[in-house]
């Protein structure tokens, strides 16, 4: 039987694959401080026996060397969340997405210089590319970061801080990691409350508000449903030829925020309207977006055998009969 370890097991994308470990027959032990995720995120499987829950944070060091040393397998998906709280939380960004991967990457480190075999999945995001310029994204493309006195660059730079360092664990000290990075996950149990555009729509039209579309809407987006993402990660995990690669993991359908807005009124047929906000404020004068992200998916095709099983409306009909 694998003992897994997932930091970040109570948020939105970790209580998915818990949920996938356990029924592949893994041993799951998560780790959250519930900061953004939720307990009731694991409701489905609270009483697994085969479900171990510790409520913490993973910059504790004394945690870290217990559950470490548990573990076959770790995915760690524990970060800060959301553009709402990169904007108004720097320094809980920065901090919270580098000293917990460096904290857990050291034990591991560790653990395979004794010849134990430790292999490590980091959820990384399309927001380190920046404002790449390029239409579609590849994995070894420049990352295009704006200046240090825009807030809201500190999370794609911090996670390639994240990044660079997995890489150096890798090369230096052999640890096996693979890195994914997550362009716009979404699906149930995701929460609007930090910015995530797809569950505030569908919220906003569920209970006939106006849906508030930042800007002009024409920013362009894809959106991957949670189960294919997962599914994604897990293939990527067996793989051996995935070792001390990065990936691009969603979907490549790009849609501009605004079909987004009207395709939700329309599947959801509710009356609300469509209403714009400035970036100043949605969230800060000084505040910059990326007009367009889309990732190149060829790397991953070319890795693992990767069929999405769901499309935009089937996400957004998901999402709108799941929500209250």
């Amino acid at each position: 039987m694998t003992k897994v370890l997932v930091t970040g097991g109570a948020g939105f994308i970790g209580s998915h694959l818990t949920e996938k470990l356990l029924e592949r027959g893994d041993e799951v032990i998560v780790v959250d401080d519930e900061s953004t995720g939720r307990y009731e995120n694991l409701a489905a499987v609270h009483n697994h026996p085969r479900l171990t829950y510790v409520r913490g944070s993973i910059d504790d060091e004394s945690l870290v060397q217990r559950v470490v040393d548990e573990a076959d397998q770790i995915y760690h998906l524990a970060a800060a969340v959301g553009v709402a709280l990169i904007a108004r939380e720097p320094i809980q960004t920065i901090e919270r997405n580098i000293y917990p991967t460096q904290l857990l990457l050291n034990k591991v480190r560790s653990r395979v210089a004794g010849g134990e075999s430790v292999k490590v999945f980091l959820a990384s995001t399309s927001e380190v590319y920046g404002k790449n310029p390029k239409p579609l994204w590849d994995e070894d493309d420049d990352l295009v970061f704006g200046a240090t006195t825009k807030a809201r660059w500190s999370y794609g730079a911090s996670k390639a801080i994240d990044e660079f360092l997995a890489l150096a664990c890798w090369r230096q000290s052999q640890v096996p990691v693979v890195i994914g990075r997550f362009f716009n996950v979404v699906g149930p149990r995701q929460s609007g409350a930090y910015g995530m555009v797809l569950p505030r729509f569908v919220a906003a039209a569920r209970s006939g508000k106006p849906l508030v579309v930042h800007d002009d809407g024409h920013q362009v987006r894809c959106f991957a449903h949670v189960q294919d993402v997962i599914a994604t990660v897990m293939a990527l995990m067996a793989e051996p030829r995935a070792v001390g690669r990065v990936f691009n993991i969603g979907s490549d359908y790009p849609i501009s925020i605004l079909e987004l807005a009207q395709r939700v009124v329309r599947i959801s047929g509710s009356r609300s309207g469509i209403e714009f906000q400035s970036y100043t404020d949605a969230y800060d004068r000084d505040f910059e977006d990326v007009r367009r992200r889309v990732p190149n998916l060829a790397r991953v095709r070319d890795t693992i055998e990767y069929q999405p099983v769901y499309d935009l409306d089937g996400i957004i009909r998901q999402l709108v009969e799941s929500t209250p």
